[in-house]
């Protein structure tokens, strides 16, 4: 009877809480909001409002991304307030070159990375959902650099979501301008207190990542009520 009734408790568990099912607990919006009263400096903030000049990509909102399918119903950019105040430093630098920040993805909700790591399951591209991400996080940026007087990109190794090891900013470079503008977006982000993934040249990780909580909450939950 017992042994029935821990497999009844394990049931009931598994299917209440699926978004859980790989063992990681990840906070709601509730627990989010309780969370600022203590620690203000954990807010997300909205990128593209805070940030003079920025611009959006934000390609999960779209079909134009890895797994072919629209995962985000809003097109939005937020981070952590030091995220955002180090992001915001980082972007008066590359100003002051010519370019500026292209962002293709920030904060991301857990259940985004679960649904990343099951269309494709190579971890050296997308985060486990036993640990989470540090998009999860609020302390993961996915972009590139634009030149200031024509908007467009700057010539990169890849195109974003590449699953090549050409992404690896590491990877050696033929072409001395793809160099060049590489080792420029990498310099200024990792200056403001950032550093480049392994084996991603768009994504740059907050050094301070692992003061804060993995997250699932939508946009439509952070968006201003009126």
């Amino acid at each position: 009877m017992k042994k029935l009734f821990l497999l009844l408790l394990v049931f009931i568990s598994t299917t209440a809480f699926p978004q859980n099912k790989y063992g990681l607990k990840a906070t709601t919006f509730t627990d989010y909001k309780q969370t600022l009263v203590t620690s203000p400096e954990k807010e997300l903030i909205n990128l593209d409002k805070f940030i003079p000049g920025i611009k959006l990509d934000i390609r999960y909102a779209t079909t134009n991304n890895f797994t072919h399918e629209k995962i985000y119903n809003l097109a939005r950019a937020y981070a952590r307030k030091p995220v955002a105040e180090a992001l915001k430093k980082a972007q008066a630098e590359f100003n002051k070159q010519g370019v500026g920040i292209k962002i293709f993805d920030a904060y991301r909700p857990y259940k985004a990375t679960v649904k990343f790591y099951e269309v494709y399951h190579d971890t050296t591209y997308v985060a486990s959902p036993y640990r989470g991400s540090r998009h999860n996080r609020g302390c993961a940026i996915d972009m590139t650099i634009v030149d200031l007087k024509t908007g467009e990109e700057l010539k990169m190794p890849t195109e974003f979501d590449s699953f090549k090891k050409e992404a690896w900013p590491t990877t050696p470079v033929k072409d001395p301008l793809v160099k060049k503008n590489r080792d420029l977006i990498i310099s200024v982000m990792e200056r403001n207190g950032f550093k480049v993934n392994a084996s991603e040249w768009w994504h740059f990780d907050f050094v301070g990542w692992k003061k804060y909580e993995v997250m699932d909450i939508d946009y439509e939950e952070l968006e201003p009520k009126p």
